[in-house]
Order: structure tokens, then sequence, then C-alpha cells
């Protein structure tokens, strides 16, 4: 998909998937301080990862879709469910849509693998950007990674 200069698509080499993960280390380690021992964990070799790129190729954005048996422990164990995740936008695309397109591509992929809905764990502070893609709040705020979080779905 190509939007306002930029692109976003499903990271399939190995390039791609490290730059996925530069742009995570520099919004959730960098920025908002999480260990790096949480930020990666054992979803990321079977996720399937969204990267957004600008016209030069470089990385400004990115997401992972857990889905199958791999989801089950983000969405209580029903398989037609899907876990959007690490979202994470570089600082220097915030604002020009890029989450937007890339919860869009991350919907989209869960489709095509048949999911009938997206669980995800929002930090607090974005629930509005969430709410206005169709997402719906439920259960109690919890923390994770010392953030607060809200758990979120939107019917696909």
């Amino acid at each position: 998909m190509s939007t306002r200069g930029y692109q976003v698509r499903v990271a399939e080499d190995p390039a791609d998937l490290e730059a996925c993960f530069a742009v995570r280390k520099q919004v959730f380690v960098v920025e908002q301080g999480v260990p790096q021992d949480l930020e990666y964990d054992a979803h990321d070799a079977t996720a399937l990862h969204v990267l957004a790129v600008d016209a030069d190729g470089l990385p400004l954005g990115t997401g992972r879709l857990l889905y199958g048996e791999t989801a089950a422990e983000k969405t209580g164990g029903d398989p037609s469910l899907g876990s959007l995740g690490r979202l994470a936008v570089h600082a220097r695309a915030r604002g020009l849509g890029v989450g937007v397109a890339l919860v869009r591509a991350i919907e989209e992929a869960a489709r095509a693998r048949g999911l009938t809905a997206v669980d995800l764990h929002a930090q607090t502070h974005a629930l509005g950007f969430y709410e206005r893609l169709g997402y719906l709040p439920y259960g109690p705020e919890y923390e994770e990674a010392g953030i607060p979080h809200q758990g979120m779905r939107r019917a696909l």
C-alpha cells in the first residue's frame, strides 16, 4: 500500500525485519524506557510484521500481527482473533497517517487469514487513536512494562 509519500508492506526479508526492530527499539526502548528484554520476544519469529518506509526507503513505522496458536496467550485462546501489537511510529513520521496505515494493513492481513476480530493492548495515552479506528475498550486498565494499558478489540 502506498500513500502520502510512504509505503506500507509486509516485512518479508531480513532487512525489513531489521528495520522493524530498529523502529521498535527507538520508540519503545529509547523513548519510552521499556527494557529491551521485554520488547523483543519469541513471538517475533512467527508474527507477521508490517513496515512503513518513506520514498528513500527509511523506516517510519512498524507493527505486528499474532494469529493462530501464537496469538492464544494474548487473545484468551480464541483462534478467530488476532493480536495487533508493537505498533510504533518514528518521531519524524508522527502525524502523517503512518499509524493508521499500519493498523489498516494489519487488519487486512488478519482478514486474509480468516480472523473475525483484532485485539490489542493499547497504552492508555493512545486510546483515542484506536477508538477513532473503531476499537472498543474492554476489561480493567492494567500495567505492562511499567506503562498503563487497556485491552481493546475491533470486529473485522
